[in-house]
């Protein structure tokens, strides 16, 4: 193989495989990239087994495509090395006994390289019937529900996010048992079979960090064992986890005792200087109490202090309510909701806590209360 391409251009589609590679790995051939010139253009891959990721660069943005072939090299040190160079032609050689050798005009560098036989088959396949998501759309999901999951191996079903598809309809949900996320939206059109996958989590943030721009769609392709993400000229592969999601459908209540509403903002901005005096041992445990038309939220540390806030607030009834939460966890869910104003939905003090955007009804965030009263 021998290519001369220009170095922001390599670099480009470079900074999409490194994210094929885990430095975990014990197999040196799943810490590289392979890099197959074609009459068509250059594609490059890698993978971890867990992930795969194939990019494309077309022949009119290569300079001289010269002698088509593979090559498998070190994605780490092909990295660093197109990274340094300047903005100027590449020249990118395989030599004989599996040597590479790379220059410009000023430097040159030789690396080894590896037999492309002993690089995995990417099985990067498509369906008949893919869905169809806008970009935007697509990372908003992503970015509403990743954080609620899991990070404990023990449970690893926790550790996805549940993709359910009927009709035209895409439930997304995750929860780590102590919190949960759950967003929905309508897909363009009717899907024929019913979905019901897990995504690991991880997986679909590294996805998120490739959709570098927000137009267009992405096209998504399902199979039995792993999902297929399809966009701009970008192929990327994640396996799915095995094990059945439980079902968290009966854990939101349709039913609440108190409504309450407020700003985002203020509520927000509250919770963080109030956890400024909790600390992870508690939970990071916050207390607020309704006196009529306020909220008092309130922690404390012993040792060192406590902290009141107090914030204006409409409610549906004339009782009041205590309840705990954990303070990063309420955070979290409320950064996920873009809006001004929310609405608590509250059964009681050991009861879940519902929070939602007002005008939006197909984002809900849950948040299981701390025992303190």
């Amino acid at each position: 193989m021998k290519i001369t391409i220009k170095q922001n251009i390599l670099m480009e589609h470079l900074n999409y495989v490194i994210k094929g590679i885990s430095a975990k790995n014990l197999r040196p051939i799943l810490n590289c990239i392979k890099f197959e010139l074609t009459k068509e253009g250059l594609y490059l891959s890698s993978t971890d087994n867990e992930i795969a990721i194939k990019t494309f660069i077309e022949n009119k943005f290569i300079e001289k495509p010269e002698i088509l072939g593979d090559i498998v090299v070190s994605g780490k040190y092909i990295y660093d090395i197109i990274k340094k160079l300047p903005n100027e032609l590449i020249v990118i050689e395989e030599l004989e006994d599996y040597k590479l050798f790379i220059h410009t005009n000023n430097s040159s560098f030789n690396l080894n390289c590896n037999n492309p036989i002993e690089f995995p088959n990417l099985e990067l396949e498509y369906t008949k019937n893919p869905i169809f998501i806008n970009k935007k759309v697509f990372k908003n999901l992503i970015s509403q529900t990743a954080f609620a999951t899991s990070n404990q191996e023990s449970r690893p079903v926790l550790t996805g996010i549940n993709f359910k598809i009927e009709n035209n309809k895409l439930e997304c949900t995750a929860t780590d048992s102590y919190r949960l996320a759950k967003k929905n939206i309508i897909l363009d059109s009717d899907h024929n079979e019913n979905i019901n996958i897990i995504v690991p989590t991880k997986n679909l943030l590294e996805l998120t960090k490739l959709l570098v721009d927000e137009d267009g769609q992405i096209e998504i392709h399902i199979f039995n064992n792993k999902i297929i993400f399809k966009f701009n000229t970008i192929l990327m592969m994640s396996r799915l986890i095995n094990g059945t999601y439980p079902d968290t459908s009966k854990l939101i209540p349709t039913e609440f005792a108190f409504k309450i509403k407020l700003k985002l903002n203020d509520f927000y901005t509250a919770i963080d200087r109030a956890s400024l005096l909790t600390n992870e041992s508690d939970k990071n445990t916050i207390k607020l109490e309704t006196l009529n038309n306020i909220i008092k939220i309130s922690s404390n540390i012993p040792e060192i202090g406590n902290v009141e806030e107090k914030i204006e607030i409409t409610k549906d009834n004339i009782n009041d309510i205590k309840i705990a939460f954990s303070s990063k966890y309420m955070m979290d869910a409320l950064k996920s909701l873009d809006c001004e104003e929310i609405e608590l939905l509250i059964n009681g003090e050991i009861k879940p806590i519902i929070v939602k955007n007002i005008q939006d009804n197909d984002l809900i965030q849950l948040i299981l209360p701390i025992r303190t009263y």
